[in-house]
């Protein structure tokens, strides 16, 4: 009986190690996805600006496919 208790106090820790590495790494995939979606609408903005500035009427991104 000792045993089996010490088995699963050993496998909690186990688990709960392992869920904690986890959690760091969901944390730091989700500061480096915000990261990149910053960067992403940064440089659309940034192509929606040239686009008007070289006298679209509207930005790329903006405009209907031609077959719609």
């Amino acid at each position: 009986m000792e045993s089996r208790l010490e088995a699963t106090e050993e496998a909690i820790a186990h688990l709960t190690k392992a869920m904690d590495e986890l959690s760091g790494v969901v944390a730091r995939q989700q500061r480096e996805i915000d990261t990149l979606t910053r960067r992403v609408a940064m440089l659309m903005q940034r192509e929606a600006e040239r686009e008007i500035d070289a006298g679209g009427a509207l930005p790329l991104a903006d405009q209907r496919p031609p077959h719609w």
